[in-house]
Parts: C-alpha cells; sequence; structure tokens
C-alpha cells in the first residue's frame, strides 16, 4: 500500500476532529488525513476527509499509517486512546497550525494540538494530550499538565499552572501565578484571581466556586 510516512491517521470524527485535520493539513506535513470513528461506516466523512475505519479496527492500519493522534474532548479518554495509540507503535506528533505563534524554547508534548492564531510564549511547558485551542494565548512559563484543553479565546498570564486534564473555558482569564487544579473547569468568560482547588467548576467575574467533586 507504499509507505506509511507522511499519512495521519485520526481518532474521532466530530468538529473537534474536522479542525485538527485542518490544522495538519495546512502544514503541508501529511499526504494522507484519515479519522476512525465508532459511528463508521454510517459515517463515511468529515469535512473533506474520509473515515475509513471503526475504533474497534483501527489497529489494524499500523501498516498504513506512521502516525496517529486523538481529537476526542473528552480528556480522560484523549489520554487512554493516545496512550493505546502509542502501544501499538504509531508516532504521536504535536499539530501546530501556521497561523499559531510558538516560543522557540516552549515544550510541546506528544499529541499536543495548537489552533489557528494561538500564542504559546517562552518557557511555556504544554503536556500530552493538551489543546490550545483558537485564538487562545498562554503566556511565558505556564505549566500544563496531560489533557488541558484552553478553549478558544482563552488567556493564561504568565506563570499560571494548570493541572490535568484542566478546562478553560471560552474567553476566561487567569492571572498571573495563579493554579488550576487538576480536572477543574473554569467557566466560559470568567476571570480567575484566585487559585483553584482540583475537581471544582468555577464562574463569574471574579470566578466564584459554583460545584464542587461528585456534585450534581
Amino acid at each position: 500500500m507504499g509507505s506509511s510516512r507522511g499519512k495521519l491517521l485520526i481518532v474521532g470524527a466530530g468538529g473537534h476532529g474536522k479542525s485538527v485535520a485542518d490544522a495538519a493539513d495546512r502544514t503541508g506535513a501529511w499526504s494522507e488525513i484519515a479519522f476512525v470513528d465508532r459511528k463508521y461506516p454510517a459515517l463515511s466523512a468529515n469535512g473533506r476527509w474520509p473515515v475509513i475505519a471503526d475504533q474497534s479496527d483501527w489497529r489494524a492500519l499500523r501498516g498504513r499509517f506512521a502516525q496517529a493522534t486523538v481529537a476526542v474532548g473528552d480528556a480522560a479518554i484523549r489520554l487512554q486512546l493516545l496512550d493505546e495509540l502509542k502501544a501499538q507503535g504509531f508516532e504521536i506528533p504535536v499539530i501546530r497550525h501556521p497561523s499559531c505563534v510558538v516560543a522557540e524554547d516552549a515544550v510541546l508534548a506528544e499529541g499536543v494540538v495548537i489552533m489557528a492564531g494561538a500564542v504559546v510564549n517562552t518557557g511555556a511547558r504544554i503536556g500530552r494530550g493538551s489543546i490550545v485551542n483558537t485564538g487562545a494565548s498562554v503566556d511565558h512559563d505556564c505549566m500544563l499538565g496531560a489533557g488541558v484543553h484552553i478553549c478558544p479565546g482563552a488567556r493564561l498570564a504568565g506563570e499560571v499552572r494548570v493541572g490535568d486534564r484542566g478546562w478553560i473555558g471560552i474567553g476566561a482569564a487567569i492571572i498571573q501565578q495563579r493554579a488550576i487544579g487538576k480536572a477543574a473547569t473554569v467557566g466560559a468568560g470568567a476571570v480567575v484571581i484566585r487559585d483553584v482547588a482540583d475537581g471544582v467548576t468555577v464562574a463569574g467575574v471574579p470566578a466564584r466556586l459554583i460545584r464542587r467533586p461528585g456534585a450534581i
């Protein structure tokens, strides 16, 4: 079937997956991009890219695709699938939209996606499987754990820390040197001026606790 080099498999053919495929396509690094999704074969395409298998048989595609990534919104599932891909021998690339700006000394772990117009500044470290989404900014010396999602338009000032699987909502702002806990959620448009504990949800201006871990 030819060389597997320059071919990218994406697990998860939703809207986020389509954006990841577009970012990858615009880099020109891959000659072929395709999806696997559990809705296959009912779902045969995602935008202009084909869906070619379901998630029960994507392992069989290893000989055709050297590289693969995961475009699933749930952070825990995203990280689990990345582990499975790596165990199967896939290379897990970093995908950077050509319009993003990433400092030369920023560190991006495998499976990171930096979307259009995003900025990652000097000294920042972005953990495995994290997303810096459209137009978001991560300023100097920020530390993001694994599976973090910085949603479109969110702003992290310098030296902010976000724990594994943290979610920073659309348009949220976090002042310098704050810490966001593991699996914590910052609501859309919130302004965080205090540290946020593990697993809680905060929202508002300034951000206040609205849900504790396990609350309904």
